[in-house]
């Protein structure tokens, strides 16, 4: 079938992952994607294992010199017959090289430029440079999240990248959309903070609404009150001794049931847990007699159990439960196989949507760092051997 984007060009100049991820969405749909790189990246490990087939499948590379004069003009000539360019640099690079919007509409008018920096063109912070953790810190993300002791202690993952990327792959589609029934392309000043900070949530109307500091959030129900409440330590699972089960009761009937099922303990017909608000005042009594129970169980077995009485349970899953265990992923295909440099599979992140008429696919592994300058300066910008050959020996290419 043909796929939704098929047709589109993409001039990619991001790296890292909030602008790739942006990059990948529009490539598993279908859009030729062209990232345009320095001679050795130098971030996140080899490019066709690990982390780099998930943010760069699908995609194509060309290695230009852009500190060179005639390597930026290749860049240029590649707009020409672009889309849609985009970037997750600081506010000043793509202007220093030329290639910011205004410069671009005058090589191509209906070009869309996207610029994904991390705190947008405007404003007094406008040429800062950021990463992940840093707009975590800014958002106030890094001080929700504590350890036991209230230390504050932020995502082991920049979800900031996360949230970037995906506001970055829907705007595009917005401004392609825009353009096919106008003509007119436009630039994208996307603010990676902002992107950020939508998804504090109910905290973030604390905040402006009644100006009241946010606590870190823990273990505390947020939809509403539940006792017990909370992830309690289960039995090791072979050599892994960090099995964990997450357990919600909110309402009586789920208390007698949640009783029923752990077999009806003596401790659970006290006065103290009687009601949702004796227990929720004496949940740390509560959670050590649950912890008692369940650090003789394992998580699935506890999972099984509670759900089958109806009691809102589930297994805190690492990444082998996930890749491996979980039945819902592995029947709906989430992880699908490309090859790597030995002819073996490895396994990325599937795409989690499907389009009846117009699916994605992921056809190819992460590309080297300029394994596509042949089809790139080749065929779509007609260089012929000779001239690759000398661009290579100035440098303004790179193998």
């Amino acid at each position: 079938m043909a796929m939704s984007l098929e047709g589109i060009r993409v001039v990619d100049f991001t790296w890292v992952v909030a602008g790739p991820v942006a990059t990948r969405m529009l490539a598993d749909n279908g859009a030729e994607v062209i990232k345009v790189e320095r001679r050795i990246p130098g971030y996140m490990g080899p490019r066709k294992v690990g982390t780099q087939p998930d943010l760069n499948r699908n995609k194509l590379s060309v290695s230009i010199n852009m500190g060179e004069p005639r390597g930026v003009e290749l860049a240029r000539r590649l707009v020409k017959i672009g889309d849609l360019v985009i970037d997750n640099f600081s506010a000043r690079v793509m202007r220093g090289w030329g290639m910011d919007y205004e410069s671009l509409r005058k090589i191509k008018p209906d070009i869309i430029s996207m610029s994904m920096s991390g705190l947008g063109h405007t404003g007094p912070r406008n040429n800062y440079v950021s990463y992940g953790p840093t707009l975590q810190a800014l958002a106030g993300f890094t001080r929700l999240m504590t350890d036991p002791n209230g230390e504050p202690a932020g995502y082991g993952y920049s979800f900031s990248d996360l949230a970037g990327g995906l506001a970055g792959g829907l705007t595009a589609l917005a401004a392609l959309w825009h353009r096919k029934r106008t003509g007119l392309g436009q630039f994208i000043d996307l603010s990676q903070l902002e992107s950020l900070t939508g998804f504090i949530g109910p905290a973030l109307l604390d905040i402006s609404v009644n100006q009241r500091p946010q606590p870190p959030v823990d273990w505390r129900a947020q939809e509403m009150p539940a006792a017990p409440h909370g992830v309690y330590r289960c039995k090791p699972r072979g050599d892994d001794d960090d099995r964990w089960i997450a357990i919600a009761v909110r309402t009586q009937a789920e208390w007698t049931r949640f009783a029923a099922a752990i077999g009806a303990p003596a401790w659970t017909t006290e006065e103290k847990f009687r009601t949702l608000y004796l227990r929720m005042r004496n949940r740390e009594e509560l959670d050590q007699h649950i912890t008692r129970w369940t650090a003789e169980c394992e998580a699935e077995s506890v999972m099984r159990l509670l759900q089958a009485a109806k009691v809102p349970a589930g297994v805190v899953q690492n990444g082998e439960d996930l890749c491996t265990h979980d039945p819902q992923l592995r029947s709906r295909g989430f992880w699908p196989l490309v090859k790597r440099p030995d002819d073996k599979d490895t396994a990325v992140s599937g795409i989690p949507y499907r389009l009846s008429a117009t699916p994605g696919s992921i056809r190819r592994n992460a590309p080297e760092t300029g394994e596509d300058n042949d089809y790139v300066l080749g065929e779509l910008l007609g260089l012929s051997v000779e001239e690759r050959k000398q661009l290579m020996a100035d440098q303004v290419l790179w193998p």
